[in-house]
Formats: C-alpha cells, structure tokens, sequence
C-alpha cells in the first residue's frame, strides 16, 4: 500500500497513473510547436444527435467530506438525444479550469495552452431540444478520475448518448484541479491534501457512492432537478468510471440496487466489492496493457475483486494503452504532439475501442441488444485480450 501511495501523491503533483497502482516514465522528446490547428473531439458513433445541459445539485442534508462547513455539491453535464441542428455549439471547458489541469499534467503544458485546450471542438450542442422518442431513454453515470474533471470523459459522454443514452458525467467537488462552480468559484481538490498523506483513498470512492445516490434522487424522484429528467428511463441505469471513478461504479452499485450494470476504466478497487457480491448485476472491468505496468507497483484489487462478481463479469486488457487511454487526453495529446509516455496505442484507436466496448456492454445489459464483441477475441479488434472471461 505504501508504493501505491507514493504513486498517487506523484499524481497529485503532475504525473498520471500508467494502470492501477503504477508509475508512469515522464516524456523525454523535446516539445513540439503548438500548431494554429483547433483541437476537436472525434464524432460519435451512434445516430442521434447530441444535446447537453448543465446542473448545479447541493445536498443540503450531507456535509462534504473534505469541508465540513459546506453543503456537499455536485456539478453536471447532463448529455441527451437532440433534435439535430438546435442549439449552440458546447464549450468543452473554461480557460481557467484548463490551465488548472496543465498545470497538474506535466510537460504536457509544453505543448498546449490553456485557451487551445479550453477551445476545443465538441459534438453536442447547449440549449438543443430533446429528440422526440415514444421510448424514454437509459441513464448512464459517469465518475472521472481523482484530480480530473468530468470534461476528460466527454468523447465517451458523446459516444453514449449518440446511442441513445441520457448521461450523466459528474465533477465531484473539490475532487478535481480546478472545476469552475456556480457564483464564480474556482473548486480545488481539497480531498488531495487529506487522502494522500494517510492513503484513505477508500474515502473518495465511498463518498462518490454516496454522491451518485443523491444524483439519483434528484435526476428520477417525485421532485426531479432536471428540466429533462422525463427524458430518462428509471428502470435502466449504468455507471461507469475511470480510475477511481471506476472504483466508485462498484461502491455505487454495493450501496444502491438501482445501478443495474457497472463499468471500471482501469481503478483500483480502493472500496472492496462485498463479499456476497453485487446482487447477480453485471460488471465489466476493462483495464490498461499489464506490459506497461513496472514490477514493483502492484495492485491486487483486480484478483481480489473477480471472484466476488457474481453475475455477468469480463475482464479486458488493452494492449498499448495506458492509464489515460479510456480519456480523452491520447486524443488530444495525438493532435498537439505530445508523445504520451504512457499510451503508445493511438489516441484514435483508444476511443475506438473504449466507446465500442463500453458502449456494447450498456446495450446488451441496460436494453438487451446482441454485443457479439463481449463474447471473446476479435480479430477486428487485435489490441482487445480477454483476461478472464
């Protein structure tokens, strides 16, 4: 536990996670220009065009847990099927909250500024109307990694809702570098400072367990928050997470049984999956390449975990790509050149693999549609390996 620690904290300080527990090798290449060029997000994958609208939630009856004089917040962006061509264009971040991330991001800084990054290309579009459907539509819940926004995860967010998903990506508060909060605060990640210096990482993802409970509450009970909230099918509800986050979508699930089917994104399960199980409900756990992984970092939870999921279970590895791989970072690390030491498999391909196999795995469990791909190696899909299955 000790090393995984020394690993987070050199997270915390600018450096990313190569795969749970593991310590990546900073870049070396010297930094190339930072072309004119506008960073842009790959197009979906689905049919549907895609909306998306902003939610600002406060729990006035739980405290948060890293400042206890505060009410616990929530901010949202809330992704749904629109009607095409209504709207405007989305912002994929505010300047402030990306210099907040280059700044924990290394050299990555070298190679982008904050204004390119904050510019960057969307494909769903603010104020759009909803798409009109006789069917309401599955909710997806997606948690992004400590330190990082809900905005790393919107190629997913898109993909999903393209498919026909409301989904909705969550920042945390101050769980991240710097997530811009209604009344023009700047949220930092206060839960850095406590979790690092004595390894309770455990809090974070049992408090997001706590925190996507209340979301649920407030998106699909008698008094919903959300102007949109007919447009979700309470009956149909997935999380998935990256790193912690995906640690959070177990501890969700252990915590809430209307969760019906779980994704973690390369986490280390710092909250233990219950011996008894997760009620006979899916999970999928698809991970880094472990040739990546140094020696000396280990982390069991994957091991420790499998036999305690009890109903529909894989477990994937994907060659060449590291920890940021199910992100959106190799994407726009490929477009500005920065030659991520940590995910030699393109940015293209990682989204490609990341939105199909997600993707596919909310289809066959959330609405019942064939997913051929979760059934075993592809060769359409070489860099996927079945681990367990």
């Amino acid at each position: 536990m000790k090393k995984i620690i020394r690993v987070l904290t050199a997270l915390a300080a600018g450096l990313a996670l190569a795969a749970p527990g593991t310590l990546a090798t900073p870049a070396v290449a010297a930094p190339a220009p930072a072309g004119p060029t506008r960073l842009e997000l790959p197009r979906p994958t689905g049919d549907l065009a895609v909306g998306r609208d902003t939610l600002h939630l406060v729990d006035r009856e739980r405290k948060d847990p890293w400042v206890p004089t505060a009410d616990r917040e929530l901010l949202l962006s809330l992704y749904y099927p629109a009607l095409a061509r209504t709207g405007t264009p989305a912002p994929y971040m505010s300047v402030s909250e990306a210099k907040s991330l280059l700044t924990d991001r290394g050299q990555l800084g070298e190679y982008v500024t904050p204004e390119r990054v904050a510019a960057t290309r969307t494909n769903a579009r603010t104020d759009a109307l909803p798409r009109p459907s006789a069917h309401r539509y599955p909710l997806i819940v997606l948690s992004p990694g400590f330190t990082m926004p809900r905005s790393s995860l919107t190629t997913l967010a898109e993909d999903l809702a393209s498919r026909g998903y409301v989904v909705a990506a969550v920042d945390h508060a101050y769980e991240s570098d710097g997530t811009d909060f209604p009344g023009g605060r700047t949220l930092t990640c206060k839960a850095c400072e406590q979790v690092f210096p004595d390894g309770s990482l455990h809090r974070v993802s049992d408090g997001r367990a706590s925190d996507i409970r209340f979301l649920l509450d407030r998106l699909t009970g008698p008094r919903p928050a959300w102007k949109y909230s007919w447009l979700i099918d309470s009956r149909h509800i997935g999380m998935a997470g990256h790193s912690i986050g995906g640690a959070a979508a177990s501890a969700t699930m252990a915590a809430d049984p209307r969760v019906d089917a779980g994704v973690n994104m390369d986490g280390t399960f710092f909250t233990p999956v219950p011996g008894a199980g997760l009620g006979g409900r899916p999970f999928l756990m698809l991970a880094g390449d472990p040739a990546l992984l140094p020696p000396d970092f280990p982390d069991t939870s994957w091991e420790d975990t499998w036999p305690r999921l009890d109903g529909w279970k894989r477990w994937l590895t994907v060659t060449g790509a590291g920890h940021p791989g199910f992100t959106d970072w190799p994407v726009l690390g490929d477009q500005v050149g920065y030659p991520h030491p940590e995910t030699p498999l393109s940015g293209t391909r990682s989204q490609q693999i990341t939105r199909a196999y997600v993707g596919d795995f909310f289809d066959l469990h959330l609405r019942g549609k064939p997913a051929p791909r979760l059934d075993g190696p592809s060769a359409a899909d070489p860099e996927v390996v079945f681990h367990r299955s």
